[in-house]
């Protein structure tokens, strides 16, 4: 049977694997919080941001790479300590959507700012803000949340990382950063493409009621 806190969480696959459970069950018992790990994800996004704005080549898009891959497993590991570890705070519920809009902020402008076109990261990162405010919004007319694409969260990082490991080939290819640029466009076009996907389905939903 599904609870209301299962129907509200994102899905992730790999919260069912082995790893993840046992460095889940292994941080429940120390002191660390599951806010805490939350705003670790933030860290991670200004480091790589910073990497990838300020220090384009393969150094800093290696570090942006490495500090997405970190950002999403404080995202996955914040809410296993949470709910499977019993750590859940009064506030989780803040330090579970504040902190992921900042990191998808600090990672898309950042995107922006290093393909030459920071509209375009600005826009990505209003567009990333978009689907997460449509999705609680259906939530507070007492609908399950919505985490369907087609460019949620982990869609999103996954094009910024393939841009920037695209983006390394490049260097040996033409000074150019095509990479980048399609990455942002893509991140910005399927996050909108995506707040209108999940607002029909809303629509959809509310009629059926």
């Amino acid at each position: 049977m599904q609870t209301e806190t299962d129907a509200n969480r994102r899905p992730i696959a790999a919260r069912d694997t082995g790893w993840a459970r046992s460095l889940a069950a292994a941080l429940a018992r120390t002191r660390v919080t599951p806010d805490q790990i939350s705003m670790a994800s933030v860290l991670f996004a200004a480091l790589g941001g910073a990497a990838l704005a300020w220090r384009p080549g393969v150094a800093g898009y290696l570090l942006c790479v490495i500090c997405i891959q970190a950002r999403l497993l404080c995202n996955l590991l914040d809410g296993m300590v949470a709910v499977e570890g019993g750590k859940g705070s009064l506030l989780g519920r803040i330090y579970n959507e504040f902190p992921d809009r900042v990191t998808d902020t600090l990672f898309i402008v950042a995107l922006g700012y290093a393909a030459g076109e920071p509209w375009l990261g600005w826009l990505g990162a209003l567009c990333a803000i978009g689907t997460a405010y449509v999705r609680v919004f259906g939530g507070s007319l007492g609908l399950a949340q919505d985490f369907r694409g087609p460019v949620a969260k982990q869609q999103r990082m996954a094009i910024m990382t393939i841009g920037c490991l695209a983006a390394i080939g490049e260097l040996y290819w033409h000074p150019q950063r095509y990479a980048l640029l399609l990455a942002a466009a893509l991140i910005a076009a399927g996050s909108l493409v995506t707040c209108a996907t999940r607002a029909l389905a809303i629509a959809r939903q509310l009629r059926q009621h």
